[in-house]
C-alpha cells in the first residue's frame, strides 16, 4: 500500500526520482493525523450508536480525521495546483500560502458537512434516543446507511463528482481565482464537489461508529484508490457491492457481521462497574 501510495504521488506530482517536497508534506502530515487519531480514538469506538461527544471535542476529532482521510487522496490536486502556480511564475512564498489556502477552502467544505451530521445526529437523539439502540431499529438503520451508500456508488451524481474529483488540470482551468482569495475559492469549490463524491461513504462512519478505526481506515483507503489509482472509476462496482452486501448483512444478522463492535456488549459492561 505504501509502495503504491508513493508511485502514485509521484507520477501524478511529476516527481523526478525524489518524491517532490509538497508529497512529503502531504503525507507527513496524513501520518501525524493518523497518529493523532489512534491517540484520540484509540478504545473509544463502542460500535455503532457511539456518542459524538460535545461539538468542540466533535470538532477537533473531526478536523483530524478529515486529515488523516481526506489529505492523501488530494495529492493529484494538489500537485496540480503546485505546477500551475510555478508554470505562472508565482513565488515560492506566495505558492506556500495559495496552496494552504486551498486546502483550508477544501476543508470548510467538508466542516460544513460534519456540523451538518452533527446537527442531524443531535436531533435523532433528541427526538427519540431509543430508535438508534442496537435492540430495536439500531441495525436496521446502520444497513440502511451501508445501502443507500452502496447505491449511491453506481449513480450518475457519485460518477460526475468522482470525475471531477480525478479530474485537476480541467477543474483549475475552469475555475481558476488569483490570490488568496481565489485560493481559498478553489478550495472550497473543490471541497464541495469531494463532499459530492464522498459524503456517503463518510455517512457510513456515522452509521457503524464514527470512532471505528478499522472503518476509518478502510472507507480511506476506498477514497484513495478511486479517486488517485489510474483505474479507480472502474472501483464503484466493487465498493458499491461491498457496502450493499455489508448493509444487508448488518441488517439482517448484525450478531455476525464482521468489522463491527457490538454496542449491547459495552453497555453490559458499564453496567457491571
Amino acid at each position: 500500500m505504501i509502495r503504491t501510495f508513493v508511485s502514485a504521488s509521484r507520477s501524478l506530482l511529476g516527481a523526478r526520482p525524489s518524491v517532490s517536497g509538497w508529497s512529503m508534506i502531504i503525507v507527513a502530515l496524513s501520518i501525524a493525523a493518523w497518529l493523532g487519531t489512534l491517540m484520540f480514538m484509540g478504545g473509544m469506538d463502542e460500535g455503532p450508536g457511539t456518542p459524538l461527544h460535545r461539538l468542540p471535542v466533535f470538532l477537533v476529532g473531526w478536523v483530524v480525521m478529515l486529515t488523516a482521510m481526506m489529505l492523501p487522496s488530494e495529492l493529484n490536486y494538489i500537485g496540480a495546483l503546485v505546477g500551475m502556480l510555478r508554470g505562472r511564475g508565482v513565488a515560492p512564498a506566495i505558492r506556500v500560502r495559495r496552496v494552504l489556502g486551498f486546502i483550508g477552502g477544501y476543508g470548510m467544505a467538508w466542516l460544513v458537512y460534519g456540523l451538518i451530521a452533527f446537527t442531524l445526529d443531535g436531533l435523532v437523539r433528541f427526538v427519540n434516543p431509543d430508535v438508534i439502540h442496537w435492540n430495536r431499529a439500531g441495525p436496521w438503520l446502520a444497513g440502511a446507511v451501508l445501502i443507500l451508500a452502496g447505491m449511491y456508488q453506481l449513480s450518475t451524481l457519485k460518477h460526475a463528482c468522482l470525475k471531477g474529483c480525478r479530474s485537476p488540470f480541467s477543474f483549475f482551468q475552469l475555475h481558476w481565482r488569483a490570490g488568496n482569495g481565489g485560493a481559498v475559492t478553489m478550495g472550497f469549490r473543490h471541497g464541495l464537489v469531494c463532499v459530492g463524491c464522498c459524503w456517503a461513504l463518510m455517512a457510513v462512519m456515522f452509521a457503524v461508529g464514527v470512532m471505528s478505526l478499522t472503518w476509518m481506515a478502510l472507507l480511506t483507503l476506498f477514497m484513495f484508490a478511486e479517486k488517485v489509482l489510474p483505474n479507480g472509476r472502474r472501483l464503484a462496482m466493487p465498493i458499491a457491492a461491498f457496502l450493499l452486501i455489508m448493509g444487508g448483512w448488518i441488517a439482517v444478522s448484525p450478531d455476525t457481521a464482521p468489522l463491527l463492535q457490538d454496542p449491547l456488549m459495552f453497555e453490559g459492561y458499564c453496567r457491571n462497574l
